[in-house]
């Protein structure tokens, strides 16, 4: 490449770079807001577990935890 492609690509990088900054932050909803923002938070955190929903957790359900093997096992 001469000299003077490099220029104009750099040129060109930097002219597409302002362009688009400027776009961007002409975008309302791209720009950060003054106003403050509450957030949710936990009054406190425990470890108790409560009683599961025995409609949804049966004692005679079938265990994902337990190898299953198909067949005679070779």
């Amino acid at each position: 490449m001469k000299k003077s492609d490099i220029a104009m690509l750099i040129l060109v990088v930097a002219v597409s770079v302002m362009v688009s900054y400027f776009t961007v932050g002409s975008i309302p909803a791209l720009k950060f807001s003054d106003k403050p923002v509450s957030v949710k938070t936990i009054e406190e955190y425990k470890s108790d577990i409560s009683e599961v929903n025995g409609d949804i957790f049966r004692e005679d359900a079938i265990n994902p935890t337990v190898e299953v093997t198909i067949g005679n096992g070779d």
